[in-house]
């Protein structure tokens, strides 16, 4: 590999590991968000934009010359509400909570990009670094795409990155078009009339209904050629009443993971759940109620976008590794690439490495200098040219 030389590696990994020792969930990172702001000070921005779509910031360099292309990165600033089992010099101090799937280490990276701006100013244009909040539960691109100061940066570019366990470290991961699915969590609510578990007959209990939404359900996506391509909805639970013997139950709640790689395959999904749902409510003379929550966009990725990543890649001399399928889970940066060309690729982070969300994750610290050089080469490509 041929990387640019960060001066300030080991103070980024330090700032790396404090973010991992003190984790804040989504819509909670202020402490977080208040160590990148002051942080990033040291590289003099430009423009430092804080409390965008609740506690994101946006960094700004400007280039020699202020016109030209508008350039942004992206890392997120929440950890998850998983206990953390690693037995490290800087594991969680947050019970409960973890920085178990590497924002800490893409915040690091991001800072990385803004210590080689501050060495070596772009030519022209602009580089924004979003630090942004709440991305596991898709809320945060949402909040701060409404946010009026963000919409007036006006970005031509966008681009994030993920590190990918069991791929081999450093390798670079790209995929045109759909990188990763659009899901969204649905909670269905039957609501009928409890009664003593001795009377039934004076009250209507939604467990037959329940029932049969279950298997309604499986059957939806059971069908498979009534969808273009992968299409799933995994039900991950289901309520009827309350523990108590002596009653009859009045409501009952199923709630199901819907996802899918198409968008035109998403809308029938849930068309075809909102229908089945009313129907089985009508037939059992029970009101419903029906809504989505954590709600993900597909990401997909521009070939142009798609193009200045490997073009970077192999400057760098790093490997590439073209996915043949989009992923399975789903990141809120698809809000993003739905708004304007951009890509979002993966970064290896060994083959060896914990997975995702597992209790024993740890972010390697030799990909802040790979991701920074990646994020830096990128934008020389386009600034510089």
């Amino acid at each position: 590999m041929h990387l640019h030389p960060l001066n300030d590696l080991e103070e980024l990994k330090r700032l790396r590991r404090q973010l991992h020792q003190y984790p804040e969930v989504s819509g909670q990172e202020q402490k977080t968000a208040r160590t990148v702001a002051e942080f990033v000070q040291r590289y003099k921005p430009d423009q430092v934009l804080e409390n965008l779509g609740g506690t994101g910031l946006a960094v700004v360099f400007k280039g020699e010359e202020p016109e030209g292309p508008v350039v942004l990165f992206r890392a997120e600033l929440d950890a998850l509400p998983i206990q953390e089992a690693n037995e490290l010099a800087y594991t969680s101090v947050a019970e409960g909570k973890g920085h178990l799937c590497g924002h800490d280490g893409h915040m690091s990276i991001l800072m990385g990009l803004g210590s080689l701006l501050h060495q070596h100013k772009p030519k022209k244009g602009k580089v924004i670094l979003l630090y942004q909040p709440a991305e596991e539960t898709g809320a945060g691109a949402y909040s701060v795409l409404q946010d009026e100061r963000f919409r007036a940066l006006e970005p031509d570019f966008v681009f994030a990155l993920h590190n990918l366990p069991g791929v081999p470290l450093h390798q670079v991961v790209v995929r045109e078009g759909v990188f990763a699915a659009a899901s969204t969590g649905m909670i269905v609510e039957l609501h009928g009339k409890s009664s003593h578990a001795a009377e039934p007959e004076k009250g209507r209990s939604p467990g037959q209904a329940m029932a049969e939404l279950l298997l309604r359900l499986q059957d939806i996506t059971a069908q498979k050629e009534q969808f273009q391509d992968l299409t799933l909805l995994t039900v991950v639970h289901a309520r009827l009443g309350d523990v108590a013997f002596g009653t009859n139950p009045g409501f009952a709640t199923v709630m199901a993971t819907l996802r899918s790689y198409r968008a035109a395959d998403f809308k029938k999904l849930k068309g075809l759940v909102e229908k089945a749902s009313a129907e089985i409510a009508q037939k059992h003379q029970l009101k419903q109620t029906l809504y989505y929550v954590e709600e993900f966009e597909t990401i997909e990725s521009d070939s142009k976008a798609v193009q200045f990543v490997r073009q970077a890649a192999n400057k760098l001399g790093l490997a590439v590794q073209e996915a043949e399928q989009p992923f399975r889970w789903s990141e809120d940066f698809g809000r993003f690439t739905q708004k304007y060309r951009g890509a979002f690729f993966g970064l290896g982070s060994g083959l060896t490495q914990a997975q995702l969300h597992h209790a024993n994750f740890d972010f390697p610290d030799a990909l802040i200098r790979t991701g920074a050089a990646l994020f830096y080469t990128i934008t020389q490509d386009i600034l510089d040219a």
